[in-house]
């Protein structure tokens, strides 16, 4: 897992409790982190103080920030749906309340952040909506399940279930694709936005093994001796994985995502090889091709040349450091050219030039009402 697995706990009682309830998912999951999982609502009484019930949930958020600045920014979540907070001591009646429960299963002390929530275990209303979850999550200092504690808890409350809410994430209905294929430019950030949908997607992974190719640092340096060899290596790896891990469905996940698709073999062999070669390695690829899948959904992500540059040398792989410009350029003409062509494949393609969608969740929102409107049209 790339990403943190944080468990927030929700709570209101006053206004009207389920329509902040869902307002606060919807700012979470739009400002601060994915939502992947969210808990029924509850109603319980208060506690600990006299008031109105509350109305309760739990959920799952990934993150790739520190659990200090998922606490800043609930904390600004909660001021925008009008939460006040005083001064006073003890508990009082409030709009909206979020709580940091869980982060991974670390333990954080700091003055303003205790984490596994030290309360959590006297409190049936956080475990049961954490059980709703259906998480492998142990207590790192008390050392059991939130079943365990469940079953434990000194906490006799009544509580009693409002309502199911479905999670933006379970909204997109990614599921209804078995595979999907997301391609891009060298940088372009494929492989982070393939890792981070089959995460909080629960898709299958297959990320192109081009770390392996002993070809790769050699072409590099030396293009016009080392292109046919690299070239061939890569389609016969690119076959030989797609057609394993297509072929083999876990019925643990919902579809496949992938960081690559086989056609990109034929984009960037024009691209580096001689005339003779490429036509030698076209009719070997035509053969390979007949017998490979087409991706259900295909995704461009489109980078502009600098961008891809800085990319490249942020991420600091010696082989790529000396790419040109020039070849980036051609490589993304080809990709445009091949897209233009496939009047039969599902092809969305999305300008990421001015995006940051690892630091901001905006922009990977952005990305999957992308997707989620490519679904939508595919359906219509």
């Amino acid at each position: 897992m790339s990403q943190h697995q944080v468990i927030l706990s929700l709570g209101s009682n006053q206004g009207n409790r389920l329509e902040t309830i869902q307002s606060c998912i919807d700012l979470i999951h739009n400002e601060v982190a994915t939502v992947v999982k969210v808990s029924k609502i509850y109603e319980t009484p208060a506690w600990g103080f006299e008031s109105e019930p509350f109305y309760n949930a739990a959920i799952l958020i990934h993150t790739s920030k520190s659990a200090q600045k998922i606490l800043n920014q609930v904390l600004k979540v909660e001021k925008k749906l009008g939460r006040v907070r005083s001064k006073d001591s003890g508990y009082q009646a409030r709009i909206i309340d979020v709580d940091i429960i869980a982060f991974d299963e670390e333990i954080i002390s700091t003055e303003n952040l205790q984490v596994p929530h030290p309360l959590m275990q006297n409190r049936k209303f956080v475990l049961q909506p954490m059980l709703d979850l259906g998480l492998n999550w142990e207590h790192p200092l008390l050392k059991k399940s939130v079943s365990q504690l469940l079953v434990q808890t000194e906490d006799t409350s009544e509580i009693k279930v409002v309502q199911s809410i479905i999670s933006p994430i379970e909204k997109l209905q990614l599921q209804q694709f078995n595979y999907i294929a997301i391609e891009g430019n060298i940088g372009a950030g494929k492989t982070t936005l393939s890792t981070k949908l089959s995460e909080d997607c629960n898709a299958k992974l297959v990320l192109e093994r081009f770390a392996d190719n002993p070809f790769l640092p050699k072409f590099y340096k030396d293009q016009s001796r080392y292109a046919f060899p690299l070239e061939m290596s890569f389609l016969a790896d690119r076959y030989q994985q797609l057609s394993d891990d297509l072929a083999q469905f876990d019925l643990f996940k919902d579809f496949v995502v992938a960081d690559y698709h086989i056609f990109k073999s034929l984009i960037f062999a024009k691209v580096t090889l001689q005339e003779d070669e490429f036509r030698l390695y076209k009719t070997m690829f035509d053969i390979i091709h007949k017998e490979m899948p087409k991706p259900d959904l295909y995704v461009y992500l489109y980078q502009n040349t600098d961008r891809l540059l800085g990319n490249i040398k942020k991420r600091g792989r010696s082989y790529e450091q000396e790419i040109p410009a020039d070849y980036l350029e051609k490589i993304n003409q080809g990709y445009l050219d091949y897209i233009k062509t496939q009047t039969d494949l599902n092809v969305l393609i999305i300008d990421v030039s001015d995006l940051d969608f690892v630091k901001k969740q905006e922009d990977y929102v952005f990305l999957l009402n992308e997707i989620n409107r490519k679904i939508g049209l595919a359906r219509g």
